[in-house]
């Protein structure tokens, strides 16, 4: 884990109190020479919270020029972005017709397939000319194309598994399948720094969730010895599932999973396990299958792998690689899969995975 320096976090700190202190002080004047005055209908709560409120406009407001930058060409390693200025303090931004070329150092596209590339993007230009842009309908319908299910069974061949399953969006793809795979009593073990949408999947499962400290095996075993051995809440009744759920490679972080260990307790505990390569697929191993590869873990002992287009793929949507019946199952039970608009850049996933 890289540590921040002790001088950057605490100016760092400092700058924020400051911000936060002046806000608070500029804010108290304005409640007394305001007082007489409301903005809030009569008898209506107010819209926005108060602490959201004091952040969007003391300290986001004087910085949302950084984000949010519109470009102006490929997400290529240099790109071109659009000036904007403001005259109510940044409240609104309006662009100009001035571009600037900076360095990309906020993208995902890992190995430059976003942008113009000689293999890719005439496959990608034939394919939109012969199957459009959209197919206008779901895949349970008339929306299920003969590339969807090609690169269905190019996924599974490049990630090792038996089958795997598109999905249009790669935070759907974990937000979605979670609830599928899990419900009411079962129990979801999960990385204390695991991405939000696999904490707001794990919320909508209704499983019990509890978290174990990021990237720590020996603190996953020791909670779930303790689960297993209190069972479920009230009823104490053994649990019906447990799933374990990892990233390959944290994205917030860019930290590597330990997963060596990690499948090793979840052997022991006979807990199952969701990898999240989202990351980590096509951008690290020998030849780019992610994080089992480049640890030397068989994909066959990872119950679930989860990953995404949109990074090193230079396309969009996301996967979800398993065994068949764990797809007959998902399949017939999940509104998310039979009825979601399928992946509409196809083809550029299949040209980045040959």
């Amino acid at each position: 884990m890289v540590r921040l320096p002790y001088l950057t976090a605490l100016t760092t700190l400092f700058s924020y109190g400051l911000l936060f202190a002046f806000g608070h002080f500029r804010d108290f004047f304005r409640r007394i020479l305001d007082a007489g005055k409301s903005s809030n209908l009569k008898g209506y709560a107010p819209i926005c919270l108060g602490y959201e409120d004091f952040y969007t406009r003391r300290l986001y407001l004087r910085i949302q020029d950084c984000f949010g930058r519109p470009i102006a060409s490929a997400p290529d390693a240099w790109f071109d972005v659009v000036e904007r200025h403001s005259n109510d303090g940044n409240k609104t931004l309006q662009r100009t017709t001035k571009t600037s070329k900076c360095l990309n150092l906020g993208s995902y596209n890992y190995l430059g397939f976003a942008a113009a590339d000689e293999y890719c993007t005439p496959r990608v230009i034939e394919s939109l000319k012969k199957y459009s842009a959209s197919t206008c309908s779901a895949r349970v319908d008339g929306g299920n194309t003969k590339l969807h299910t090609e690169l269905e069974e190019l996924v599974a061949r490049f990630v090792g598994k038996p089958a795997a399953i598109l999905f249009g969006m790669g935070y759907v793809t974990n937000s979605a399948i979670i609830p599928i795979l899990i419900g009411k009593g079962g129990l979801i073990v999960s990385d204390s720094l695991n991405h939000i949408s696999i904490v707001n999947g794990a919320r909508g499962s209704g499983a019990t969730v509890r978290v174990f400290q990021h990237n720590n095996p020996a603190h996953l075993e020791d909670v779930l010895r303790e689960q297993i051995a209190g069972g479920q809440p009230r009823t104490h009744r053994p649990w019906k599932k447990i799933i374990v759920i990892v990233e390959g490679i944290y994205s917030m972080e860019g930290e590597l999973c330990n997963l060596p260990e990690i499948m090793a307790v979840c052997k022991k505990y006979k807990a199952y396990t969701y990898l999240d390569e989202a990351h980590s697929i096509g951008a690290v191993g020998k030849t780019g299958r992610g994080v089992c590869e480049l640890l030397g873990v068989d994909p066959a002992d990872v119950d679930i792998m989860m990953g995404t287009f949109t990074k090193s793929f230079g396309s969009c949507g996301g996967y979800i690689a398993a065994s068949k019946r764990s797809f007959t199952i998902s399949s017939t039970h999940a509104q998310p899969i039979f009825m979601q608009h399928p992946c509409p850049l196809q083809q550029s996933s299949r040209s980045s995975l040959r």
